[in-house]
């Protein structure tokens, strides 16, 4: 089956070749799995090899909960257990290995959870020192963010879900070129705020406060394209695990529309 998203034509294509090689793990006591030689001893008939079972939208979900309850559980530990000293070395540290961790994730041709999972882990560092240095700030933001963000998840996932936003091709390349665009700007940002230059972007200004605007507005709609991924991956019938790459870019776009909506509320919280 064709489809216009590159990420799924990767994935799709991934998917054929493992059916076509037949594939499965070995059984339990080291018997051979699908597309491994089977014993044909005398008299003995090979048992009939397991199918790969394709992914549902339950197991997206079911995925997507577990990795929010492991980025969740990080952040928890990174606020309670990390030293007020070693926040700024935990935040540094995480930003980057979440870095290096999520281009791994995307650009690889198989799914791999454990990647996935250490990823859930270590952003979950991130959010909690992030989260931490905010709320010490100001009182209450992280609630009132968690509450935005996750609010703007469903609406999303109610607007799809009545197509009243649809996942033509012309909106799929729009919005990964919008991301791609937003991404390479806050890293340049990053770095050249690492040398002292102060770009206005992250500054709490009029023009931060539109910044951060655009970025919520398009990480909101990278929903439809993760919610259009996850769909057409079903029709399409890529194995199970590939629904933890789903749960991927779910997450990704989650904690990005949350540092978004962290950062534009702080900008109306003043000084107190």
């Amino acid at each position: 089956m064709k489809t216009s998203n590159p990420v799924l034509a990767r994935l799709g294509q991934a998917a054929e070749r493992e059916r076509a090689a037949g594939y499965a793990p070995a059984g339990p006591y080291g018997q051979p799995g699908y597309g491994q030689p089977y014993p044909t001893t005398a008299g003995a008939y090979p048992a009939a090899p397991p199918a790969v079972q394709p992914m549902s939208i339950d197991d997206v979900v079911v995925k997507t909960v577990t990795l929010l309850g492991i980025t969740g559980a990080s952040a928890t530990a990174a606020w309670l257990l990390v030293p007020d000293a070693l926040m700024g070395l935990a935040w540094i540290g995480a930003l980057v290995v979440g870095l290096v961790l999520g281009l791994v994730i995307s650009f690889s041709r198989m799914a791999n959870p454990a990647l996935v999972i250490a990823y859930a882990v270590v952003e979950g560092v991130l959010v909690g020192a992030v989260s931490k240095a905010f709320e010490s700030l100001y009182n209450g933001i992280v609630l009132q963010a968690v509450v935005a963000t996750f609010g703007v998840f469903f609406l999303m996932a109610i607007l799809y879900r009545a197509k009243a936003i649809r996942a033509t091709p012309k909106f799929v390349r729009g919005v990964i070129a919008a991301m791609v665009g937003l991404f390479a700007v806050i890293l340049i940002n990053l770095v050249l705020s690492l040398f002292g230059f102060d770009t206005g972007l992250r500054s709490g200004g009029p023009l931060a406060i539109g910044f951060s605007l655009i970025c919520i507005v398009v990480a909101s709609l990278s929903f439809i394209l993760s919610f259009h991924e996850v769909e057409e991956g079903v029709r399409m019938g890529l194995p199970q695990r590939y629904s933890w790459t789903a749960a991927f870019g779910i997450l990704v776009s989650l904690i990005w529309l949350y540092f978004e909506v962290l950062r534009l509320i702080s900008y109306f919280q003043g000084d107190d």
